[in-house]
């Protein structure tokens, strides 16, 4: 590669930010890091008609919780500033008028009545293209049909209008993509798209034109659903005079419901429980809150390694990479055409490898926020050796409190299905025994404790298994948890003797 490698990411602030976009950040990041180049954050606010408070801010916590950083743009600035589209109207005007006065752009002074009632005539007729395109635009009102002076009547009259470009008819646009190869389109398919909106504001068409023209953009790495728009972005970059600057462009393939039926959705996680939002997002307008995969209790090295194979594959048999690492091997060459159908199981199984690898002091630090939640206050080498007993047992350290909590407090009640199966016959009996026989162990370790319990089976020629089992119910709850003689040597021989005494009073 010759030219300085330089890729962008461009969201717009509608909403919360999908973890697809996030996907498309990280893989331009990873372009960039991988080739030296600069990762750009651009915000793309033109159309303020679905513009929502807090987007943006989301949008960078985002990018920023992940270890997505940007060198250059908004929140970091640099030499192309400003970063946000509704800030550089001025700009897109110029090139918008150049457009018109060289014939490759148009005024249309439509108004929505005139554009619905073409609509419904298009649709009557059966016609192939519905929409404003070179086929109707000169039944239309726009500088096209209309004289010079009728054209600067209506501007002058600060009449409404939008500018469109003036699609090439019957014209053969030929672009290379880097996933998907040769694209070839007739432009009598294409319509005259909105370059200039009656706001004052530039489409998305226009304005990313000339911003990836103007910062030096050198490849447009971006979602598919932009795929269609690619031979008008050619156009532009040919009308405009960029056409030997132009970037490359790589489409990403879309990431898909778990039954690869359809684009992953917000409905999707609603449905089936699991985010699909980097952060909690909380509606500003109707205060529903969102489930983010931060406050779920991912880590970011997880959530950014999961999101990394969800379209590309580093071509090995590795799957745990550090971001450093990802930025190595990543390629586009390796980057999937069809369509990532996202599987939960999967997301829950990267964090479970960053947890069992994370150090137990640092995860006993975020267990212990948890317990302090919960009112318990214990040592803090206490909660490290819980934590190194319970993190193979769990996918987040959230979930730790469910597998450990009889570490801390005493059963509140029993497994029915262990009580039917164990505590019957004469194992009450037995269990009121060991209890007093454990009692009297002067030194209480896990291995007295084992011992003591082997001795007094051989003794009563009793079955290991049940007697085990019960005094795992009477000290845990249930059928689970680590070594049985490591847990009643954590809590003691009081709180053992304690938990054997109240489950023989409470078990019937």
């Amino acid at each position: 590669m010759n030219k300085r490698v330089r890729v962008r990411f461009a969201p717009s602030p509608t909403g919360p930010l999908h973890i697809g976009g996030v996907r498309t950040a990280l893989y331009n990041y990873l372009f960039a890091k991988k080739h030296g180049g600069d990762f750009l954050l651009r915000i793309e606010d033109t159309d303020q008609g679905r513009f929502v408070p807090g987007a943006e801010q989301y949008i960078i916590d985002s990018l920023k919780w992940a270890g997505i950083m940007a060198v250059e743009g908004v929140g970091v600035g640099g030499p192309h500033a400003p970063y946000r589209q509704s800030e550089r109207k001025e700009i897109y005007c110029k090139y918008a008028e150049k457009l018109v006065n060289e014939g490759n752009a148009y005024y249309a002074f439509d108004t929505t009545d005139e554009l619905e009632q073409l609509r419904k005539e298009l649709e009557q007729a059966k016609a192939s293209n519905t929409s404003y395109s070179s086929h109707v635009r000169l039944r239309m009102k726009n500088s096209l049909t209309l004289s010079a002076s009728e054209v600067q009547q209506k501007l002058a009259a600060g009449e409404p209008f939008v500018i469109r470009i003036k699609m090439p008819e019957n014209e053969i646009v030929k672009a290379t993509d880097l996933v998907r190869e040769k694209i070839e389109v007739n432009t009598s398919t294409l319509d005259d798209k909105i370059l200039f909106k009656s706001d004052g504001l530039p489409t998305y068409h226009l304005a990313n034109v000339v911003d990836d023209h103007l910062m030096d953009i050198s490849h447009v790495i971006r979602g598919e659903e932009w795929l269609p728009s690619l031979p008008l972005h050619v156009l532009l970059y040919r009308y405009l005079g960029w056409e030997n600057t132009m970037p490359q462009f790589a489409h990403l393939p879309l990431l898909l419901k778990p039954d690869g039926k359809g684009k992953l959705s917000k409905r999707d996680g609603d449905r089936l429980g699991f985010p699909v939002f980097p952060l909690l997002w909380t509606d500003p307008s109707s205060g529903e809150q969102s489930s983010g995969y931060r406050e779920s209790g991912y880590f970011p090295e997880a959530f950014v390694n999961m999101l990394a194979f969800l379209g590309w594959n580093s071509g090995t048999e590795q799957e745990i990479f550090s971001i450093d690492e990802l930025a190595e091997y990543f390629s586009i060459e390796h980057v999937h055409k069809a369509g990532a159908k996202f599987d939960f199981d999967k997301a829950k199984w990267f964090n479970h490898q960053y947890l069992i690898r994370h150090n137990n002091e640092e995860l006993a630090y975020d267990f212990e926020k948890i317990l302090a939640q919960k009112g318990i206050l214990v040592n803090f080498e206490y909660i490290v050796k819980v934590v190194s007993l319970v993190k193979e047992r769990v996918n987040f350290v959230n979930e730790m409190w469910q597998q450990a909590s009889f570490f801390f407090v005493a059963p509140e009640s029993y497994d029915s299905e262990v009580i039917k199966k164990r505590w019957k016959d004469e194992v009450p009996t037995l269990i009121a025994e060991i209890k007093e026989v454990i009692r009297k162990i002067e030194v209480f370790t896990a291995e007295s404790f084992k011992d003591t319990v082997h001795q007094f089976v051989e003794e009563k020629q009793a079955n290991m298994g049940s007697i085990m089992n019960t005094l795992r119910l009477s000290l845990v709850g249930g059928s689970f948890g680590p070594d049985l003689p490591v847990i009643a040597e954590m809590i003691g021989k009081e709180e053992v003797v304690r938990r054997i005494d109240k489950a023989l009073n409470t078990i019937k």
